[in-house]
């Protein structure tokens, strides 16, 4: 009777099946692997895109909101120069008010200080200046000085008066004499030059805020 061992033959078959199974194993888990690395792409690529669309638009809103301030910046700076020019138009305004003003107040002011017995033939003031040269006739000396007194009581006139020339006439149709006389003062409006100077202070306020801005 003939034996024949079969188990000799199966053991190669085993031992391919069993290594076919290992490299069977190792690329299903190389391909999860892969799946998986393309799954954390694809959600990355997402979140990114995500995170620059966020960023556009926010950068979007930023240059918006920053014109707007421009637009804001350009207003105020232009009201700014509008109400400088408007204190400089008030301030010229002024002056204008008190230069015409001025001649009517200063031969109110001169009359008013007026001695009896004294009287007035010349008053003369050249244009732009606030010298003042009066010339006129007085019966004494001590009218003439009673004069630049009173002028200089009334507070519009910002030095002393002062008694330039004084000569004596003789009358010849009538026993005595006259006193020819000869004044100089400087006018002065009150409160102008403090009006004046209020407005360049505001003016030299206004131009520092401008350049610390």
């Amino acid at each position: 009777m003939i034996k024949i061992n079969l188990l000799k033959g199966q053991r190669p078959l085993a031992k391919k099946a069993a290594l076919f199974g290992g490299v069977q194993a190792t690329t299903v888990g190389c391909g999860v692997i892969l799946v998986l690395a393309l799954l954390a792409c694809g959600w990355r690529y997402v979140t990114v895109a995500a995170d620059n669309a966020q960023l556009d638009r926010d950068l979007a809103s930023a240059q918006k909101e920053a014109a707007s301030l421009h637009s804001v910046i350009a207003q105020v700076q232009e009201f700014e120069q509008q109400r400088t020019k408007l204190q400089q138009r008030v301030a010229l305004i002024e002056q204008l008010r008190t230069a015409q003003i001025g001649p009517v107040h200063m031969l109110d002011q001169i009359s008013r200080a007026l001695p009896t017995m004294v009287w007035l033939t010349e008053v003369k003031q050249a244009p732009g200046s606030t010298e003042v040269t009066i010339d006129g006739r007085a019966t004494t000396i001590t009218s003439v000085s009673d004069f630049a007194s009173a002028l200089e009581a009334t507070g519009y006139f910002k030095k002393s008066v002062e008694i330039v020339s004084s000569t004596t006439q003789e009358i010849k149709e009538a026993p005595g004499q006259l006193i020819a006389f000869q004044l100089k003062a400087m006018f002065q409006v009150p409160g102008v030059k403090t009006a004046s100077a209020a407005a360049s202070r505001s003016a030299a306020a206004d131009a520092a805020k401008k350049s610390g801005n």
